[in-house]
């Protein structure tokens, strides 16, 4: 397995528009969609790209995930927590625990990394 991976920009194509395991939308129409292009050797970690539309999402997470964030902006909200805003240019982690809310202000499309076990 080769030990580095430049990861493309997604393909043109659809992409996945399964609902995350743990999301759902509390407001608006909010569409997502995901490219998994890399999972390491042991199947633990999986990275790609991620995209969405406005609206809002309470997200249950299980697994750690790097975030950064190529375009948009989104107001990421813990249950019982202070906002968070975060853009295009900024990097971020979620942890494993995070119950909460994501605004989706404006079109979203981020890279990521996920600790899938």
């Amino acid at each position: 397995m080769a030990t580095i991976v430049r990861l493309p920009l997604p393909p043109t194509d659809a992409g996945d528009p399964t609902m995350l395991d743990g999301w759902k939308v509390v407001s608006g129409s909010p569409t997502m969609r995901t490219w998994v292009q890399q999972v390491n050797s042991d199947g633990t970690l999986a990275s790609g790209y991620w995209e969405a539309t406005p609206g809002t999402y309470h997200a249950t997470y299980s697994a750690w995930e790097f975030v950064h964030m190529i375009a948009g902006r989104i107001v990421i909200t813990p249950d019982g927590g202070q906002p968070v805003t975060v853009q295009a240019g900024d990097a971020f982690v979620v942890e494993a625990d995070f119950r909460g809310t994501w605004e989706i202000i404006e079109p979203v499309r981020k890279h990521f990394a996920v600790r899938v076990k």
